[in-house]
């Protein structure tokens, strides 16, 4: 059976990332600085890559993407391109917490924190069994985190994380990935009123 293509993305932050695998290989990885306009640049970086690796969409067998938390906006964008994708060319969509990606080839137990808006931080401890029981992302200000291993860097760059973690969980992917929020949304309801609705 030959290797299995897997296709892994992440808009959660002010970034677009990307990391192509055929099995345990890495073909390319992306990541570009951005804190606007992922929703543009995401489908061109993965045609670019899929170009330079001589592969197609249709040679994809798996995805991965980063359901966050992090920036709404960003979540929303990478999770829908993931579930049209599947859907499109018939594979399973695996979702990734940006946390479980962070830990990803790290020795357990372990510790991981992401920077967020306000001085705040998203972490979350990993035992030596997983899933914890009730493990989730938390969010934090930062400083004051409760008591626990030290916070550790990743080992694997955050596409290529969840890309291999998607080809781990390929054969039980769960739900369709969904985004992973930690607070209510910060835009303010329209000063407006609704749209008409035209029959």
């Amino acid at each position: 059976m030959p290797d299995l293509v897997v296709l892994g993305f992440d808009t959660s932050a002010a970034h677009c990332a990307a990391a192509l695998l055929c099995g345990d290989r890495l073909l390319t990885l992306r990541h570009e600085e951005m804190g606007t306009g992922q929703a543009e640049r995401l489908f061109p970086m993965l045609e670019e890559m899929l170009g330079e690796a001589g592969l197609g969409w249709s040679d994809i067998a798996v995805i991965g993407v980063g359901t966050g938390p992090g920036n709404f906006t960003g979540i929303r964008v990478a999770v829908a391109a993931a579930r049209g994708l599947a859907l499109a060319l018939g594979v399973p969509a695996v979702g990734v917490t940006a946390t479980e990606a962070a830990a990803f080839g790290l020795p357990r137990p372990c510790r991981v924190a992401i920077g967020a808006r306000r001085d705040q931080v998203i972490w979350q401890d990993f035992g030596t069994s997983e899933p914890q029981a009730g493990g989730r992302p938390q969010q934090a200000a930062a400083g004051a985190l409760p008591p626990g291993p030290a916070p550790a860097a990743p080992a694997v760059p955050l596409a290529e994380a969840i890309a291999r973690l998607a080809l781990e969980r390929r054969e039980a992917p769960g739900p369709r990935p969904a985004p992973v929020y930690l607070r209510p949304a910060d835009a303010a309801p329209a000063r407006h009123g609704a749209p008409v609705i035209l029959p």
